[in-house]
């Protein structure tokens, strides 16, 4: 939190666009902001051992200054070639390889942040709708509604089914919208989810392709945890649903967005792509990408980085099995001190269950709760209703940082 420039005792006030309820509290630098901070630290230790092993990858070293001149000047605003075909094979890899990606349809972006908002501005207009299940990350209201003008639509998704989406939950959902004369443009959904740590069934997929095709409407998915699915079920991507033969859909509806912020640990670096199959979306994403795009500098590191199969085998496996240990550790943990968790099998927290603690359930107890336990406990963890959960009671809570 002190990074982000918040001051000792600063006094910060939110108003829930939601639920209509403003809530305070009062920064303070013993909280341990690490329950909070939803970033892959597990396996810095391996990234750093590539970078001493080699140096030749920076432009900035002895090693790599050859390079200096080629990288520093204008290059494809495409992205370097070897940086998109390197990611392409990192996308299949994190996959089990059980789908192919095409380098010519990744779009560069500066952050998911921008990715996200790209694919609005290329998909919709201002006052069109996307339907988004709940609970949800809360910065999709920023990526997608701030200056593009989209709205967002919840679907009704519930506890007591684990909060998984149904046909008749979309159904309503755009029903709703077309009773309020909102034009439905796309079904954006986050798989793994953010921040449940739970996997969409490929048989649901399955479902959504069917249901946004049978709507014409237009099917986002954010897979930018793909690679931290630790346990049993494995991860479907998107990808791997229409490229079976019994799905019949139309490829231009679908649309992908990645990054290695999450999979990789790399935030700062500002890393992630859109992946449509549909040409028209590519061509407009790529011109739109000229307002956010990756640093050469940090392209050539990153495309030396995934070519490296060996490290990048390692890595996978190593992030997933420190992954199983951590979440493991602290689920048991919570269990026994009575505190239960919905089952999870991926992502970098776990959705914690405490409802049983609320004086009454309500959201304002949930708010008093959450500042007992920021204030009091000094831990900082994330109330559901940031993530526009329509229970009171749940938490975010995050587990991967070192």
């Amino acid at each position: 939190p002190d990074q982000m420039g918040l001051a000792e005792n600063q006094v910060i006030t939110y108003r829930n666009p939601i639920h209509t309820y403003t809530y305070t509290y009062t920064f303070n630098s013993k909280v341990d902001s690490h329950l909070l901070i939803w970033l892959m630290q597990l396996c810095f230790n391996l990234i750093h051992e590539w970078l001493l092993k080699n140096p030749e990858a920076s432009i900035c070293t002895a090693q790599g200054a050859a390079e200096f001149r080629d990288i520093a000047i204008f290059q494809d605003y495409h992205g370097l070639a070897e940086f998109r075909e390197a990611v392409a094979k990192f996308m299949g890899k994190v996959r089990r390889n059980r789908a192919s990606f095409d380098p010519d349809r990744i779009v560069m972006s500066g952050g998911a942040t921008g990715a996200h908002e790209m694919i609005a501005f290329c998909l919709a207009d201002p006052g069109d709708a996307f339907l988004v299940p709940p609970p949800y990350y809360p910065g999709f209201d920023r990526d997608l509604r701030w200056r593009t003008g989209v709205k967002l639509i919840p679907v009704v998704c519930e506890s007591s089914n684990d909060y998984q989406i149904t046909i008749e939950a979309l159904e309503a959902a755009y029903e709703t919208a077309q009773e309020a004369d909102i034009k439905v443009k796309g079904l954006l959904i986050t798989n793994p989810s953010n921040p449940l740590g739970t996997i969409i069934t490929k048989d649901t997929l399955g479902a959504l392709v069917t249901f946004t095709n049978h709507k014409n409407i237009h099917l986002v998915c954010d897979e930018i945890y793909a690679a931290t699915v630790f346990s049993q079920p494995e991860f479907t991507s998107i990808a791997e649903i229409i490229e079976e033969d019994k799905i019949c859909c139309n490829r231009d509806l679908i649309h992908i967005i990645y990054s290695l912020s999450k999979d990789m640990g790399f935030p700062g670096f500002r890393v992630a792509i859109v992946y449509s199959y549909n040409d028209a979306v590519v061509s407009c994403a790529r011109k739109m990408s000229s307002f956010g795009l990756v640093s050469s500098q940090t392209q050539y590191l990153i495309a030396s980085m995934l070519a490296d199969d060996e490290f990048v085998d390692k890595f996978i496996v190593e992030s997933r099995k420190r992954l199983a240990m951590r979440h493991s550790f602290f689920t048991q943990r919570l269990a026994q001190v009575g505190i239960n968790c919905l089952k999870s099998n991926a992502g970098l927290f776990v959705w914690m269950d405490l409802r049983r603690l609320l004086k009454e359930q309500t959201f304002e107890a949930e708010m008093v709760l959450w500042r007992v336990i920021i204030n009091e406990m000094k831990l900082n963890v994330s109330p559901g209703s940031s993530f526009h959960c329509s229970e009171p009671g749940w938490f975010r809570v995050c587990f991967a940082a070192e």
